[in-house]
């Protein structure tokens, strides 16, 4: 199978993902870019972040269009991630690729998990709220930086368990924070933007915004239960390959 052909295959997975469920499908980026695509994780995580912002920015404007964004929190909650976003933009070169196949790996089982075991969520007073929010921000970012994931599946369960939104809202709000954070990431990777094989990344970008409308419309049909459970097993699949890969 073609190079060309994979991009757009798993571009669309991506998109798909990201579109329905406001986060995780950045989390098959980047394996998808190592292991189809033959990227060296840190290709791969910088060619995540520009694919990421690129599909978060369309997906943002289609439940913009709906009402589902809440513009000044999800900006309030970006703000404390963009300082780790740069910091582990910049670290993430520093580190040993095992380190960082392996890094993702548990990133990947996390979210699985966070998709499969929801957390309910907590009844505190407003300043316990905010600041949890601001906690899941800050390590938000720090994800984002390091690993080249979005992290919307962190964003979604705090913007609702932390700060009260529905979780259309909350999904909608998530895409916001992952582009801004995703930009703050691509900052300190200038260097590592010029290296990147643009035959491979443009065409699995343009996948991704494309299917990134298609999950918005079948979030409409399908039930999010069923979408978060197909995902977390597929995620728990990967997280596997990436986690062998790493060890031995």
């Amino acid at each position: 199978m073609s190079v060309l052909v994979l991009a757009l295959a798993a571009g669309a997975a991506v998109g798909l993902a990201l579109g329905a469920l406001g986060g995780g499908g950045s989390v098959l980026a980047v394996p998808a870019l190592i292991y189809l695509l033959g990227l060296a994780p840190v290709a791969a995580t910088t060619a995540s972040l520009v694919i990421v912002t690129l599909t978060s920015v369309a997906a943002l404007f289609a439940h913009a269009r709906d009402g589902h964004v809440h513009w000044r929190t999800g900006l309030l909650f970006a703000a404390a991630g963009i300082g780790p976003a740069m910091l582990g933009g910049t670290l993430a070169g520093r580190l040993p690729q095992a380190l960082l196949t392996a890094g993702f790996a548990l990133v990947a089982a996390g979210a699985a998990a966070r998709m499969l075991w929801p957390a309910p969520p907590v009844g505190t007073g407003a300043e316990v709220r905010q600041g949890r929010a601001a906690a899941a921000g800050s390590g938000l970012g720090a994800v984002t930086g390091v690993l080249g994931v979005g992290g919307g599946f962190l964003a979604v369960p705090a913007l609702v368990g932390a700060l009260g939104l529905r979780m259309r809202a909350a999904v909608g709000t998530s895409l916001l924070v992952i582009t801004v954070n995703s930009l703050a990431a691509l900052v300190t990777r200038g260097g590592a933007l010029a290296a990147l094989d643009w035959a491979v990344v443009a065409p699995f970008a343009g996948a991704a915004i494309l299917g990134a409308w298609d999950g918005k419309r079948l979030s409409a049909k399908v039930s999010g239960h069923t979408l978060r459970r197909i995902f977390a097993v597929t995620l728990l699949g990967v997280a596997a390959l990436m986690l062998t890969d790493a060890v031995l």
